[in-house]
């Protein structure tokens, strides 16, 4: 085993209001947020797991949530100054805040950019009013159409457009006519992905009239082609960049990087090379826990298993679009080839037409219909 990469996920848990469609830990604002306790409390957070930094820098930093941007950008900037005098960062790290397009927090783009955000990632989710009431969003096209041009605006290293699609009776026209006008804001990263209806959700008890499952395959194909041809490769499941515009945190999520996880509910996931283990852990859930000084802030931490590793490696990765190096997922994982090609067999022995998986030798890589079908595939590894 080999350390890799080193990543930070700052998670900030209140929201205006909760979606009906939303799994994420967060929490409708009932009062104003506690800034100046929750900053004291993430940077404390951080100090207790400094022994698992190991002598690396941060690569990316991700502050995630809930909604970030209802903090001011005086707490951002104290927040990333705090975590910079902690850690080292990378001379090129990638500082990601997840906002809203609403106009409040649209003022306060500029000033997160002093404070050292280099990355926004903006919830646009549809640029169609009856949806966005729908979706329970309490912005309106215009205001979104706003904020991502004013994010154009700023010195940003990059910055994304969450859009969703296969939204409660939509066409492939709107869905298609939403995804025009995104792409023709020129986001550098755009994250199109569809809509699911998650457990213990508003939507899972009172679940929506979707598309059906033709449509759904009609409007993923026909966005995908849309992207293609206006400069966007598809590097994720649900991830489309101009070229150099990848999300660094997210490749490394995804690659079975490290990343420490602060704040509410947050999950950090570290290698130990020297005892050959990977930790997982996660910290208190609940907001009013996290800020009560006499609980400890882990709530849980475990050991992943040899036999559970070869899995949750291949459930990242596969969700990339590239090929699977053999020689990074003993170094990942600290197991040897044999582990790999025990959970990968029942795939690979599939027939060609039937393939969902391949081995090229030093890597493998998952076929069209692979990526087409990953939860079938990632089934087949269990």
């Amino acid at each position: 085993m080999q350390l890799p990469p080193l990543s930070l996920y700052v998670h900030v848990p209140w929201c205006i209001q909760k979606c009906p469609y939303c799994d994420f830990n967060s929490h409708g604002l009932k009062q104003e947020i506690p800034e100046q306790a929750y900053i004291a409390r993430l940077l404390d957070d951080l100090r207790a797991d400094l022994d698992w930094v190991q002598q690396r820098s941060l690569q990316s930093i991700f502050i995630g949530g809930g909604t970030p941007s209802l903090l001011s950008a005086a707490a951002i900037k104290q927040l990333l100054d705090g975590i910079a005098k902690l850690i080292p960062l990378a001379p090129d790290c990638e500082v990601t805040l997840e906002a809203n397009p609403g106009t409040f927090e649209t003022e306060r783009f500029a000033g997160f950019a002093d404070a050292g955000v280099n990355r926004l990632s903006i919830g646009v989710q549809s640029l169609q009013a009856e949806q966005l009431t729908a979706l329970g969003r309490v912005h309106n096209p215009q205001q979104a159409i706003v904020a991502a041009k004013h994010a154009a605006s700023l010195p940003l290293r990059s910055f994304n457009l969450d859009l969703m699609h296969g939204l409660p009776g939509q066409s492939t026209a709107a869905a298609m006519a939403d995804l025009d006008q995104v792409i023709a804001l020129q986001p550098p990263h755009i994250s199109w992905y569809q809509l699911t209806i998650e457990p213990n959700t508003v939507f899972a008890s009172r679940p929506p009239q979707l598309p059906d499952d033709d449509t759904l395959w009609e409007i993923q194909e026909l966005g995908h082609q849309r992207l293609l041809a206006a400069g966007y490769l598809q590097y994720e499941v649900s991830a489309y960049a101009k070229p150099g515009h990848q999300s660094r945190h997210n490749r490394n999520y995804w690659t079975f990087g490290d990343y420490l996880g602060i704040g509410c509910g947050a999950h950090s996931k570290i290698s130990l090379p020297e005892q050959n283990q990977l930790l997982r852990c996660e910290k208190i859930k609940h907001p009013q826990g996290y800020l009560d000084l006499t609980k400890p802030l882990r709530y849980k931490e475990w050991q992943v298993s040899d036999e559970d590793r070869p899995f949750e490696f291949f459930m990242n990765y596969l969700r990339l679009f590239e090929a699977v190096p053999k020689q990074l997922f003993c170094e990942r994982t600290g197991l040897a080839l044999t582990a790999a090609e025990a959970v990968l067999a029942p795939a690979l022995a599939k027939p060609a037409e039937q393939a969902l998986l391949t081995d090229l030798g030093d890597s493998w890589e998952a076929t069209a219909l692979g990526r087409r079908y990953l939860n079938s595939l990632l089934d087949q590894l269990v």
